[in-house]
């Protein structure tokens, strides 16, 4: 799995929730080893943009009622039966992470060997948000990822950022925001 990385990828937002500010939102996989797991999402138009402050690590519930950075995983397994996993990041340095048996069924904490560690760096009009998750926590390769985000603006405005999404309410969870494919490292 050694240096693993993913280019860039351009988020959508939800074209029934507009951003204000929020010009662009990217995501990948900085880097992957047989020990971590490193994502970084860059968020380009901040003037509105409403970032929690920092509160310590902690595992925390809810973290997408405001601004907050997500991964899902999917085994890319049909005997996985539809299973997955969802890791949350604010800039708090708050996290959740949960599996689900199903489409946003079974939901049960997911246990990781070590917290994720959590990056946030704030320029002018830029965000760059890294995130770090140890590898024995995660889903075995290969994956059927999501890379989302959901941005708070002034005024409480939130937009939702995907790969791709499903036609009607914006839904991480939906198997079409799966849109990106990670495979397991090929033997030499």
């Amino acid at each position: 799995m050694k240096g693993r990385a993913l280019e860039p990828a351009l988020l959508v937002a939800h074209p029934d929730h507009p951003a204000l500010a929020v010009r662009q939102v990217a995501a990948r996989i900085i880097s992957m080893d047989d020990h971590w797991l490193c994502l970084r999402w860059r968020v380009e138009g901040t003037s509105a943009l409403v970032v929690p402050p920092f509160s310590g690590r902690a595992r925390t519930d809810g973290l997408w009622q405001s601004t907050c950075f997500e991964l899902f995983l999917g085994e890319d397994d049909p005997a996985a039966g539809g299973a997955y996993a969802e890791f949350n990041f604010a800039a708090s340095e708050r996290w959740a992470a949960y599996d689900f048996d199903g489409y946003r069924e079974g939901m049960a904490p997911r246990p990781l060997p070590r917290e994720p560690v959590i990056t946030p760096r704030r320029g002018q009009d830029v965000l760059i948000f890294d995130a770090a998750l140890p590898v024995a926590g995660l889903p075995p390769l290969p994956w059927r990822m999501g890379l989302s985000a959901v941005l708070e603006e002034a005024g409480g405005v939130k937009s939702y950022w995907a790969l791709a999404h499903p036609r009607g309410k914006p839904d991480f969870h939906h198997a079409a925001c799966f849109a990106a494919r990670v495979e397991a490292p090929h033997a030499p």
